[in-house]
């Protein structure tokens, strides 16, 4: 194959390889397609690679079908001294195909059969990821779903998620969608406690979407959301389904909290005391940083500093873990130890931070190769409780004096 000299217009000008689908874009230049589609999606994706000219919005890439020909033909010629065939390029997708595959959604002998044609689809090429989401696939995908949802059907249930997934973007269309009801999460929180074949997989798929939802749904309807929502979300947790499903669960949470009342719906669901438990099993880094940047929203309100208190091993889970996860969690340990000594400081929960070593936490932070803003911030805790601290043998004196009160 070395030795063969092959035809400079048979190379793509980006990934200097051998044209598999070669496009020819307005600029006149010629390129793989899979290439120049890469390249669209980047930063410098405005202009042609080689002329630099920049290229309108929306243009198109036009099949160049006689250089696929020859580049064929010249592999086949070839083929003996070991170059490749390159194979016809399947036909790109049509509006019609797609429109009769949205159709046979709504019957029911048929749609099992369209969501496996779709799910091929949506696996086969980002061009077809991209001509799907433009043709409503992802509409049509979540209409089905909230029927399987009202009919109590889950059949079909687990290969509609997955490509609503895999197609999934926040459009205007389905954020209109979305803001009409609670259905779709409805929908989601119940396949969340269906007992559904290979359910691992299906209720991961349902927590991924359940998140993009939250993501996208308009705030007047995250303030609707009822209790059990966050009881379910919590089920999530502590039925640890997967690790994906475990983190979906964490955000939506966080994004719950921040509309409404949900903060306290939160913590009155007992999320808290899992929040700690889940924790003191040392997770992976990001469940860890999830975990305390959820903490540290429930504890800005009296109910969840309450809450946190209420746990024996509260304080020392989060002084434990500063200055052994990531910079994120120290953030959130720091910021956690700040709302309960200022705003619940009493004599026997600064003791205890004393005692179980958070003081001490506090006063390496301030030696460490920490934020200046977070050095900052845990001196800010020292220094207001520094009558009650200072006196004690469990801190070396000059923590607390080389710096000013």
């Amino acid at each position: 194959m070395d030795e063969i000299e092959i035809p400079q217009y048979f190379i793509c000008p980006i990934s200097l390889q051998i044209m598999k689908d070669p496009v020819t874009a307005v600029t006149g230049i010629t390129y793989d397609r899979e290439s120049i589609e890469k390249w669209l999606k980047t930063a410098n994706g405005f202009t042609c690679p080689v002329t630099k000219q920049v290229l309108p919005s929306g243009s198109d890439l036009t099949p160049n079908h006689t250089l696929r020909r020859l580049i064929q033909a010249w592999c086949t010629a070839n083929v003996g001294d070991g170059v490749n065939k390159v194979p016809t390029p399947r036909s790109p997708l049509c509006k019609t195909r797609l429109r009769k595959l949205i159709r046979e959604f709504e019957a029911p002998g048929l749609y099992l059969n369209a969501l496996n044609k779709m799910e091929v689809l949506a696996k086969d090429t980002e061009r077809n990821k991209k001509f799907m989401e433009e043709a409503g696939v992802a509409r049509a995908v979540i209409l089905l779903l909230i029927r399987c949802y009202n009919e109590c059907k889950t059949t079909g249930v687990e290969q509609a998620l997955r490509i609503l997934c895999l197609i999934w973007t926040p459009s205007a269309e389905i954020k209109a969608l979305l803001d009409e009801n609670h259905q779709f999460i409805n929908c989601l929180t119940w396949i969340l406690g269906c007992d559904i074949e290979n359910h691992v997989v299906a209720k991961t798929l349902a927590m991924q979407a359940l998140k993009r939802t939250i993501e996208a749904a308009n705030p007047r309807l995250l303030e609707k959301l009822k209790p059990e929502f966050m009881k379910e979300m919590l089920r999530v947790l502590k039925s640890k389904i997967s690790k994906q499903a475990t983190k979906s669960a964490l955000q939506v949470l966080i994004q719950a909290c921040l509309w409404g009342r949900n903060k306290l719906k939160i913590v009155e669901a007992n999320a808290i005391f899992e929040l700690i438990e889940l924790e003191l099993e040392k997770p992976e880094k990001n469940i860890s940083e999830l975990i305390f940047n959820l903490l540290a929203h429930l504890c800005s309100c009296a109910e969840g500093r309450a809450e946190f208190l209420r746990h024996a091993g509260s304080i020392a889970m989060v002084a434990k873990r500063i200055l052994r996860v990531s910079p994120a969690t120290d953030d959130q340990a720091v910021c956690i130890l700040s709302l309960i000594s200022k705003n619940a400081g009493t004599k026997e929960v600064l003791l205890e931070m004393l005692r179980v070593g958070a003081v001490t936490k506090l006063c390496m932070v301030i030696q460490a190769d920490c934020p200046t803003y977070l050095k900052q911030k845990a001196r800010g805790v020292l220094r207001l409780h520094s009558n009650l601290w200072s006196d004690s043998p469990c801190i070396a004196v000059y923590l607390l004096t080389r710096y000013q009160r």
